[in-house]
């Protein structure tokens, strides 16, 4: 007989980053069991990811935490006026209005979410997912190895290290998820293909205490683009820096050359790059964390190998340019989770696990191509300053100064860096890739018609939508006098059947398809005389259903199907779809 394993588990989570933390948090609010292990101490020591954008925020709402995400958190109105400059004390080369906090912009956002985005640093985060996920019953293992796993039809076996003692043991799961990050030994175990290239360029973070409140309290904003040619390390000298609380705890990020030996980073040199793009010599530093780190650009085809996952940075690898990797990372996780709780409760097919590749493999490879453009995209700055075309420091300077002269070449040079400027906006307010995902797999069930074309910049724009495999449109509602959202009546690893006055028979056939099926699906009718109301008839024009059609939401808050109008059948119909959404 073969030696019954030191732990058992339904899920083994290997990692407890975003993904791995988040994972956690959504299984053991569904009653999933579930276990993680980190090799690390104890959750993130330095603030790495902090743009949260609406669709996290959002999630967190669902789980019911999202007033401890807005307590820790940067507000959004603090977070957007990115700044281009010689140094901090120095000369401004431009503004960019980023995160949604443009005038002309700010209302997309406001009315895409219940939630608005915020800045909340990685290891502000990383707690309050594990408190959380802890509370609901998820054990966690810091300080734990992962070494290897072997499979078979019924789960997955992984050999795991306690780092403080060296004692090897292993845990059985039925499931098992990599969240082990970027350099993830679960995905390469698993030989899942990958496409693009690692370490493309090599960048360093320095963390450090210092009052920039005298530079930066009037123009808030989380990023700090510094241009100084020839600075430190030579070259064009583009750094960056970032604010971690505001107005006293930074970061910088500055770059070298991949291709030579590392710099000998120490707190020496650190203050130095720091008080340098600060741009002053004499101002307080104190570092707290330096480090060196590769920007990549990959992303895996396949996120499954048998019972086994892969989730977060392990799947998809790039520049934090867009504030995309930990906000992905939660999504992928968000995907998966519900799926895994509905296999493991019995109710639904193994084929639904499938549909998680599938819908959030396009996802990675869309945010590692974005963000990695938006990195080229710096280069039409450096373009319209004059900066790309020589490799000496004073003439560098000189042309950017260059724009400053009442002549036809620097108008030209004005109209360039504007046009440069704008181009940004696929950057740092690019609404359409954070929220416009319209999922494409076995658990959305078509309705017929074609997808809705897109009316504007489907990256800077989102385009609200009821088409199955959209995200569902946030609207207010009305109960008891007081505003919710459409996204308050979903989720909480439910289904949903949303309808309107002349909808009961979808109400009545949702309970009595979840007692046939054994799955939670929640039904509201809204209209006047219910309890929820269209405050402001925002819903009838967003529903995109007459008020007697139907709208079937998944719990991760995506429509699975939609009815236009009440047809002959609608509890058959209903079943249908629910039963092929689940794989039954």
């Amino acid at each position: 007989m073969s030696t019954p394993p030191d732990l058992t588990t339904d899920v083994l989570i290997i990692g407890s980053g975003p993904a791995g933390a988040s994972a956690a948090l959504f299984l053991s609010t569904y009653g999933v069991d579930n276990l993680v292990v980190s090799k690390y101490r104890w959750t993130a020591n330095t603030p790495r990811a902090h743009i949260t954008n609406q669709r996290t925020v959002e999630i967190m709402r669902d789980m019911g935490i999202e007033d401890q995400v807005k307590a820790k958190a940067t507000p959004h109105h603090l977070i957007g006026d990115t700044v281009f400059c010689s140094s901090l004390a120095g000369e401004e080369i431009g503004r960019v209005r980023t995160w949604g906090t443009h005038p002309q912009r700010e209302a997309d956002y406001v009315m895409a979410s219940p939630s608005m985005n915020c800045d909340l640093p990685q290891h502000l985060f990383e707690p309050i997912l594990v408190s959380a996920a802890a509370e609901r019953g998820t054990r966690f293992r810091f300080d734990t190895e992962y070494l290897s796993l072997t499979q078979d039809d019924s789960g997955v076996t992984a050999l795991v290290r306690d780092r403080s003692t060296g004692h090897e043991y292993r845990v059985r799961a039925r499931y098992a998820i990599g969240a082990d990050g970027g350099r993830s030994k679960v995905a390469a175990d698993l030989g899942l293909p990958m496409e693009g290239e690692m370490d493309v360029a090599g960048s360093m973070n320095i963390v450090f205490d210092a009052d920039l409140s005298h530079l930066v309290e009037h123009r808030p904003s989380v990023l700090y683009w510094v241009l100084q040619p020839g600075a430190t390390i030579g070259g064009i000298g583009l750094g960056l820096v970032r604010m971690v609380r505001p107005w006293n705890e930074w970061l910088v990020t500055w770059g070298y050359d991949i291709d030579q030996p590392p710099p000998e980073l120490d707190e020496a040199m650190a203050t130095e790059i720091v008080r340098g793009l600060v741009g002053d010599p004499s101002i307080p530093v104190t570092i707290r964390s330096m480090s060196l780190w590769g920007n990549n650009k990959m992303y895996a085809t396949r996120y499954r190998q048998g019972r086994v996952f892969i989730a977060g940075d392990a799947a998809h690898r790039h520049p934090p340019s867009n504030g995309l990797g930990s906000n992905t990372s939660i999504g992928d996780s968000y995907n998966l989770a519900w799926k895994l709780a509905h296999v493991l409760r019995g109710v639904a097919g193994e084929a639904l696990l499938d549909s998680y590749e599938a819908e959030r493999a396009p996802v990675g490879e869309q945010i590692v191509l974005r963000a990695n453009k938006s990195i080229e995209e710096f280069g039409a700055i450096l373009e319209a300053l004059g900066v790309h075309e020589t490799e000496d420091t004073e003439a560098m300077r000189a042309a950017i100064d260059s724009r400053r002269d009442a002549t036809p070449e620097g108008a030209r040079k004005r109209e360039l860096l504007r046009k440069a400027m704008e181009l940004k906006n696929y950057e740092f307010n690019a609404l359409g890739v954070e929220l416009g995902q319209r999922y494409a797999s076995t658990a959305v069930v078509g309705d017929g018609t074609p997808e809705p074309e897109y009316t504007r910049d489907p990256e800077l724009h989102h385009h609200p939508t009821t088409w199955p495999g959209a995200r569902l449109p946030h609207a207010w509602l009305g109960r008891d006098g007081h505003k919710v959202s459409t996204h308050d009546l979903v989720g909480r690893g439910r289904f949903t059947v949303l309808t309107g006055l002349g909808g009961q028979p979808w109400v009545d056939a949702a309970a009595e398809l979840g007692a046939e099926l054994g799955v939670e699906v929640d039904a509201h009718l809204i209209g006047p005389g219910r309890p929820y109301t269209d405050l402001y008839d925002d819903w009838a024009r967003l529903s995109e259903i007459a008020e007697d059609g139907v709208l079937l939401v998944r719990p991760d808050a995506h429509v699975a199907w939609r009815s236009a109008t009440l047809p002959e059948d609608p509890a058959a119909r209903l079943r249908d779809a629910l039963v092929a959404v689940l794989s039954r």
